[in-house]
Order: structure tokens, then sequence, then C-alpha cells
């Protein structure tokens, strides 16, 4: 009884940044999802998608005024 054996990989794809399976050794970088929208029309004008972190946490910067300190007497170093 001969059983063929696949061996996977796990990949990011370099377009969406989704996880997928590809033969191992293989030179395929993206999903089969954004191959198939690459090759539909338009695609060439498409922009890149922009980067984001995973989640759907907002990042929140808050800026403290901070005083100068000021001494007029004291030594000198």
């Amino acid at each position: 009884m001969g059983v063929d054996i696949i061996e996977l990989e796990l990949k990011y794809c370099e377009r969406c940044g989704g996880l997928w399976l590809r033969a191992r050794g293989t030179p395929q970088v993206y999903c089969n999802a954004c191959v198939t929208a690459m090759e539909g029309p338009g695609a060439a004008r498409r922009a890149k998608p922009r980067l984001r972190l995973p989640g759907n946490s907002k990042l929140e910067i808050v800026r403290k005024e901070q005083t100068p300190a000021v001494c007029m007497e004291g030594g000198h170093a």
C-alpha cells in the first residue's frame, strides 16, 4: 500500500497578511484569494492595503506637559 505524503508549511500572505498552508518548498507568496483578486480586472490600479495592528484596539497617545526645573541657588558642579 503506497501512501503519498504531502508536506505543508504555514505561510503569511504577503498581500493581505492572512495565514494559509502551502506545499513545502513552493515559491508561492500569496494566498489563493489574493492571487484571484490580483488577476481580476482593475487589479493593477488598486493601492496596497494599509498595515494594521491585530485586534480591534486603538492606540491613544497622551502627551503630558512637563515643567522644566529651574534652580537659582546652589553649588557648582
